[in-house]
Formats: structure tokens, sequence, C-alpha cells
């Protein structure tokens, strides 16, 4: 293998929609990236109960390495991110004891308010530092322990998404600190599960496997995925296993005075720190703490993002396929604030008709009722920025410095209209890009694990350097001051 080769990684990024293998490679100072493999990642309905597809997801990682070895590309790495708070439960013969449920399964819904009949709800934000959200997997588990469910009771271990995914390649166990952390099960001071929420949930430290840190070596391919493949021994990293921590990594950022937005199916807004901050305001305001790649704290807020558009589109295919681009440009010619929803109503999370469920929270607060693409699509556009505009005027209230740009990341960082509405919203600049910032990181950090690059610092140099941005100015004179005033409003009124 020549040094160039020594430098090829494969970061596999697994989102709540679609999943991607990226290869990289960092050559002077900058990286280079192309994506070699795009599949579906779809939640399967089974008598009501809605699953993700393990072995699917395996069999798609496998399809990327056989490419590589097709295509003669020598890699150093493979590291996977996903999604947060879902996990698989494995026996103790090694077995994965049933497909792993979906967080948009209805069955947790009401699951915190029966927690806090044990612990108050209060206590279990001060141990976690998490925001309450009813499919956390303290959420999800305590579920299932409560509905006595038939594998309940034989767990020998939990593995959430991307380390089930690595054990599935190496034969390894382990439990990466960022993704760990989106459980609600984590203190965020010690970095280790909270013993009593555990025996809550009837599980002990001993059904989760070694904590480990991103830039960990899980292993390397076991004797049967290298039989399968035809690839010799490549390392398997433990990177910053979830999606947001990986992204968050690769934000363009010169200094301290940012906010994020990784912008995708889910929207999380946040900022870096260096302790966890779980005080009476961040309960209040419901802010959670997660893992950072470097060891940092995610503070940081989720908020429903493109999942809006996403189901709205799936019925709006129904007559004839659209195109984002065309969602977008119907959007722009649409007539302006005519109506507002709250992104984060719970009617929004779980429905059958995202459509029916928008026009139902317009004619519940009184408001115009949008019938056309344009008019539901600019409804949600024009919400999604005034949700940002709320959640980051929270921010800068707990942030200790002042926060002067936003940075946008992720998928949703190309879609111009939503960063301009931003801009005006919020009143500060917003910068867009990068919009693999996952797969980015993920890259980044088996460069770290590989000893290429150093720390963050020089991490986000790298970004810059190969990535194009794009700024937006808020415009002057702008409307969206009076309207927030309007969706304000309406938003208290659900």
């Amino acid at each position: 293998m020549t040094d160039n080769e020594q430098t090829m990684f494969l970061a596999i990024d697994i989102g709540a929609t679609s999943g991607r293998s990226i290869l990289g490679s960092i050559e002077n100072g900058t990286l280079k990236q192309v994506e070699i493999h795009r599949f579906s990642n779809i939640i399967i309905d089974i008598n009501g109960r809605m699953y993700w597809d393990l072995f699917y997801l395996y069999n798609e990682i496998l399809k990327s390495l056989k490419k590589i070895k097709a295509d003669r590309i020598n890699i150093k790495s493979i590291a996977i991110d996903t999604w947060g708070v879902d996990f698989v439960c494995f026996g103790k013969d090694g077995e994965p004891l049933r497909m792993p449920y979906c967080y948009r399964d209805i069955m947790t819904l009401g699951a915190p308010e029966k927690f806090f009949k044990i612990m108050p709800k209060e206590k279990i934000y001060k141990k976690t530092g998490i925001q309450i959200m009813n499919f956390n997997s303290l959420f999800q588990l305590f579920t299932q322990m409560k509905n006595k469910s038939s594998i309940y009771s034989v767990i020998d271990k939990v593995l959430f998404m991307p380390d089930a995914l690595s054990y599935l390649l190496t034969g390894k166990m382990v439990t990466e600190y960022t993704i760990a952390s989106t459980s609600q099960m984590m203190n965020p001071f010690n970095k280790t599960f909270d013993d009593l929420l555990l025996e809550i949930v009837g599980l002990s430290k001993d059904n989760f496997a070694p904590m480990v840190l991103p830039g960990t070596v899980i292993g390397n391919l076991s004797e049967n995925v290298k039989q399968q493949t035809n690839l010799d021994n490549i390392s398997v990293i433990a990177v910053a296993g979830h999606d947001t921590a990986s992204a968050v990594l690769a934000t363009p950022a010169e200094n301290e005075c940012f906010a994020y937005l990784s912008s995708g199916t889910w929207s999380l807004m946040g900022i870096e720190s260096v302790e966890p901050v779980v005080n009476d305001e961040t309960f209040s305001l419901n802010f959670t703490n997660e893992g950072g790649a470097d060891g940092s704290i995610r503070l940081l807020k989720n908020i429903c993002g493109m999942w809006l558009i996403e189901q709205s589109k799936k019925e709006w295919d129904q007559n004839g396929e659209l195109t984002y681009d065309e969602i977008v440009q119907a959007a722009e010619e649409a007539q302006p604030f005519k109506c507002f929803i709250n992104p984060d109503s719970p009617c929004f999370a779980s429905t059958t008709s995202m459509i029916e469920s928008i026009k139902q929270y317009c004619d519940n607060t009184n408001q115009f009722i949008p019938q056309t693409v344009g008019e539901i699509s600019r409804c949600i556009y024009e919400s999604l920025a005034f949700r940002y505009k709320q959640v980051l005027a929270n921010l800068q209230k707990l942030a200790h410095h002042r926060i002067e740009t936003l940075y946008i990341i992720g998928g949703g960082s190309k879609n111009k209209l939503l960063n301009s509405y931003t801009a005006n919203a919020i009143g500060l600049t917003v910068v867009a890009g990068p919009s693999e910032a996952t797969a980015i990181g993920n890259i980044l950090l088996q460069a770290k694990a590989a000893g290429l690059v150093k720390d963050k610092n020089e991490m986000r140099q790298i970004v810059r350097n190969s990535v194009k941005l794009d700024s937006y100015v808020p415009e002057i004179n702008n409307n969206w001051g009076k309207q927030y005033e309007q969706y304000l409003n309406v938003f208290k009124e659900i």
C-alpha cells in the first residue's frame, strides 16, 4: 500500500431516511471525497409497530465494501455513524433478538409521564442533562419492560445502531460515547451510565459493552466479512457514532462565537460547551447535553426539520413526482406569512397525513388554511425559520460567548430559500455548508485515529480549505420581526 493509499478512508453515514458511503482522503491540507454508494433507509410497519431493517443496512455496507474491492481501492479503515437513541438487543449467543424498533413507533407516546411516577422529571434531567423526548432510549426500554416484551428477560447486551453494525462487521462489541449520550441514561459529567435509571428499566451496566471515545479502533473485519468481500485486514473505527456529533466536528467555524444547525430530517441547533450545562434554566427550556466528538458537550435543541417536507412530498408525489427544487420554487412563489405552525407540535411527529395535520393545525389556530404545494411548503419553511430564531435566542441566554454566526451544515444547507429565510428571521449572518458534514466528520476522525490530523482546529481548517461555503446576510428592513409575533401567538396555542 502506498503512502497515498494509507490516507483512504470509508465513511458509512446512515440517516433516518437514507444512507451513503463516502470515500475520503486528505492531501495537502484538503479533503477529497467521492460518494460510492447510496441507499434508502425505510421504516417498516409490521402490525402497527415500526422497525428498522438491521440486516438490510448491514448488507448495504457489504455492497460498499465489495465495490471498494471491485474498484481496487485500498482503504485504511471504515467507520459508521447513524441517528441517535435507537438500539439492538442481543442474546448471550451474540445474535440479535429482534429487529430494532424505530424511534417513531407510537408505543412510547406517554412513556415519560409513566416514568415520572417512579422518578420525577426534574430528577431525570438533572441526572442526564438530556431533553425529555418520548423516544429517548430510556423510555423505549421502559416501554418494552412494562409491556413484558418477549425478548426483555433474555437481553444480554444493548448496542446502539452504529455499534451494532460495527459488531456485525467485526464481532467486537463497544459502546461509543457520543451515541450513548443520546440515550438519557448517561451521566454527562462522568460519562458513565446511571445505575438507578438502569435499575428502573431492569438493566445494569453489564448489559452494555465497554464505553469507548471517538477514534478508538474496534477491531478488524471478521473472517466472514473478509470472505464475503475478498478484502484483507481493515480496521473498523468507532468515530462519533451519533451523526450530529460527526457533523458538528465538520462545522467550518474559525472561533467559538457561533451556533450550529445540523439540518436534515431533524434540525439540531446548538453550541459547543466545555462542560455540561445542567441547571434550572436548561431544564425549563428542555435543552440537551450530548457528547461531542472531542469529549466536549453539545448543548442543543432538537427541532423537527425536513421531516415536515419529506412527509408532505410523499403525499404530493402520489399525483406526480415533485423534485425538492420544484417544492422550493413553489414556496418562493407563494404569498408570504399567510400561516404558521409549531414544527415541534406532537401532531407532526408520527402522522398518517402530514398535509392534513398542517391544515388541521392552521384551522385549530384560526389561520389561513394552506392548500397548494407552495402554500404548505412556504408555511413549513417560514415556521422553521421562526423556530430557529426562537431556539437561538434561548441558546444565547445559555452561552458564555456572543453568537455572531449561524453555521448550517448537513443536507438542509443546500436549501437556499430556507437559508435566506433563516438569516432574515434571526438577524445574523448564516454560513451554509458542508452538506455532507457528517461523512466529513466521520472521515476526519478516522484520519485522526491514523495520526494524520491532530485536533478539532486542524480538522475545521481542512474543511474550510476543501468546501465552498455560501453566506446569507439578513435583508435590511425586512418584515420578519413583525411577523414573528404572529408566529409566537399560534405557537403558544398548541
